[in-house]
């Protein structure tokens, strides 16, 4: 719906201005649907906002209208495989060929790729073994109240610390990387 508000640039732009977000850290997540209800629009706005520095991805892609030539047509550097075709991976074959597919198209056009709804170890592996840039799930975390995040941070940071030393005690004469510190 923002972004087919009249003014939508130039809204993003004045709250750049204001908050001295460099625009290059802003990436902004649309569907294949927003790009194909209008395209001579979206091709206008994205082109302005392209032209501030901001970055696309395209949330959920395969789930809408996948007319591939807007890949070629609009300004999009990622693409987010959705949690519909990840959850299977493991288990059913069309959903790992599709997954499979997605990534293997988006390295080939120079896009970053990111698996959304990993939830266990067997869709990590699968992601991880066909080059998946990135993944977001329940796997590694619940969704996070901006207050919560350092927290987890943290506290993931102690746990990789623990298992480092634990790896360390495992293999003697191995150095370790740091000392076990307890609270």
């Amino acid at each position: 719906m923002q972004f087919r508000q009249v003014g939508f640039p130039n809204t993003i732009c004045r709250v750049i201005h204001e908050t001295g977000l460099n625009p290059q850290h802003l990436e902004l997540e649309i569907t294949e649907s927003l790009l194909l209800s209008n395209v001579d629009v979206s091709f206008s706005v994205l082109q302005q906002l392209v032209a501030m520095g901001l970055r696309f991805a395209i949330d959920d892609f395969g789930t809408g209208y996948s007319s591939l030539s807007y890949l070629k047509r609009f300004p999009v550097s990622k693409l987010k495989i959705d949690r519909s075709f990840v959850r299977g991976i493991a288990a059913d074959p069309d959903d790992a060929a599709i997954t499979t597919a997605i990534i293997s198209m988006a390295k080939g056009l120079n896009l970053k790729v990111v698996a959304e709804g990993v939830e266990n170890e067997a869709q990590m592996s699968f992601l991880r073994a066909h080059q998946c840039d990135a993944v977001q799930g329940y796997y590694f975390s619940r969704p996070l109240a901006v207050n919560e995040v350092a927290d987890k941070l943290r506290a993931d940071n102690s746990e990789q610390r623990v298992q480092a030393e634990l790896e360390a005690i495992r293999q003697p004469g191995r150095h370790r990387p740091w000392p076990l510190v307890r609270a």
